[in-house]
């Protein structure tokens, strides 16, 4: 089983820390989301690993090797960075056929893409003609065109109609169903809400979450009092993950009201204020890529996709 496997990867362009440490692995059979806002350092990310760009220190292995020393790199992993790079005046299915050479694919494999692309009927017109969401389609095409084990999607869906988007959901979620790993970037939150198993969010080049979606939208105990840094320090014993809010209230994980209730009663401490709310993805992907630095007992974040 395939699987990316990234240890302190770390990206500096002189004075600018692109990013910084990260650690995390994704694994075979799942669609894994690679989230953050602009500048988070997705795409230099992406670039390390395809070995498109050597990293300040740190390493990603695809499969335990550095990505230059597979054996067969394009059959082992596909790969979009942008819907870019075609020539203008050759036909879809010509493009593909190059790769294919290069790649040791037969011709009929050629087919079977732009079959599964709903691009065949437009294989023969050039890539000019091409709307972004063809380009896309034909970006696809040729990352699969291998029959990789590991897919890597750098914000698939840009030029995608609605239908198109729906489409690629179901694509993706055929593929990791079929053992491939699936790495996807994208800033669309409510798609990558119902398409990926596991999401990995990362601001300003440093991983912030990586976990499963109901990890990372989990009933969060919101709890007020005068007493909040003994509360924090019996809610901490106790085994709970704590954020503070604000100066007179935190925000614990993992645990409910009656729970922190009962916490509070055993260390006679009143409290002014307890409830229990969900966090959407969108909330919580705003709450993680804050500018502001994170204080107080921030929840470790895992650093491993299983």
């Amino acid at each position: 089983m395939s699987e990316i496997a990234v240890r302190g990867l770390t990206k500096r362009f002189g004075d600018i820390h692109a990013v910084e440490g990260l650690t995390f692995d994704v694994s075979a059979g799942q669609v894994t989301g690679f989230l953050g806002p602009n500048g988070a350092g997705k795409t230099t990310t992406f670039r390390m690993i395809l070995g498109l760009i050597r990293p300040t220190a740190g390493e990603a292995l695809i499969d335990g090797r550095p990505y230059r020393e597979l054996t067969r790199p394009r059959r082992a992993v596909g790969a979009i960075l942008e819907a870019t790079g075609f020539h203008p005046d050759r036909s879809g299915r010509d493009h593909l056929r190059m790769l294919a050479r290069l790649i040791g694919v037969h011709n009929a494999r050629v087919e079977d893409v732009l079959d599964q692309m709903s691009l065949g009927a437009d294989a023969g017109r050039r890539v000019s003609g091409y709307s972004l969401g063809m380009r896309q389609r034909l970006g696809l095409a040729a990352a699969i065109l291998g029959d990789p084990a590991i897919l890597m999607l750098d914000e698939p869906t840009n030029g995608l109609d609605p239908s198109g988007i729906a489409w690629l959901r179901a694509l993706l979620r055929q593929l990791a169903s079929e053992g491939r790993a699936v790495l996807v970037s994208s800033h669309v939150l409510s798609e990558v809400a119902q398409t990926v198993d596991r999401v990995i969010i990362v601001n300003q080049g440093q991983l912030r979450f990586a976990g499963t979606l109901q990890e990372l939208s989990e009933r969060t105990v919101s709890v007020r009092a005068v007493e909040i840094a003994r509360l924090r320090a019996a809610i901490v014993r106790h085994g709970y993950r704590v954020d503070e809010a604000t100066e007179s209230g935190l925000d614990v994980h993992g645990a409910t009201t009656e729970e922190i209730g009962r916490v509070a009663a055993d260390e006679g401490i009143a409290l002014s204020a307890l409830n229990e709310s969900g966090a959407s993805l969108e909330e919580a992907f705003l709450r993680l890529t804050s500018t502001e630095k994170p204080s107080g007992d921030v929840r470790p974040l895992s650093a491993t996709i299983r």
